[in-house]
């Protein structure tokens, strides 16, 4: 059998036009809008942001969207994921995203409390997530409060008929038809969440072009099968 070259495809960049919706088109609108307000001189609107969910649900790449939307229209913008940067405070950053703030230390949680404050004042927009809602996330207290002050969603993973949809979506950006029983082996056998499930797709794709031969069931199974080697 040929190498499966698992890591050929390059990484999908997180944009908020790539975001596979679900339920969440509230938190999608309100991120759009705070974008463009966060660009916009003189807006008063609310722009600090906690989401909330399982993994896999999409937080990262909500957050990352929002900080390349911001890199895009020429604003400083940082994301970081478990930590608070040090020198961020005096970055000047319009955008700050703080992803998996209950992995924070508790030197972290304070550099958050304080960058909360911060971003407040100067008018910037602050994202962070965690995979608790605020009232159960296991903060200090005034953490946790000032994390509820803001805007708060939680973000609904998908349904298997919307992850269907978001592969054949996927499938056909490729250039290829994905079958009926292929995405449904693909979502009873492959990992749950949507970025492994497309990473998978991207895997089979490549196999079957090496081998030129059409996307299958017995291709995607020899993809799953050295995943797990």
């Amino acid at each position: 059998m040929s190498q499966l070259l698992l890591d050929i495809a390059p990484v999908r960049q997180p944009t908020l036009d790539n975001f596979v919706v679900g339920r969440n088109l509230e938190l999608l609108s309100a991120l759009r809008q705070a974008m463009f307000d966060n660009n916009s001189a003189g807006s008063g609107s609310e722009r600090c942001f906690y989401i909330w969910g399982e993994t896999g649900s999409g937080k990262s790449h909500l957050l990352q969207a929002c900080v390349q939307a911001a890199q895009d229209m020429q604003n400083n913008a940082v994301y970081a994921q478990g930590s608070v940067p040090p020198q961020i405070m005096d970055m000047g950053a319009a955008v700050v995203a703080v992803d998996d703030v209950e992995t924070l230390d508790d030197v972290a949680q304070i550099a958050l409390f304080d960058l909360y404050n911060q971003m407040r004042e100067s008018g910037g927009m602050l994202l962070a997530s965690g995979k608790e809602s605020p009232l159960h996330l296991k903060v200090r207290d005034d953490l946790r409060t000032r994390l509820g002050w803001g805007l708060v969603y939680q973000v609904h993973g998908l349904s298997d008929e919307e992850k269907a949809l978001a592969l054949s979506q996927h499938a056909q950006a490729k250039g290829f038809v994905l079958s009926a029983e292929v995405t449904q082996y693909l979502l009873r056998h492959g990992r749950r969440d949507l970025p492994s499930l497309l990473a998978a797709l991207d895997a089979l794709d490549a196999h079957s072009l090496s081998l030129h031969r059409a996307p299958s069931v017995p291709l995607l199974k020899e993809v799953l099968q050295q995943e797990l080697k």
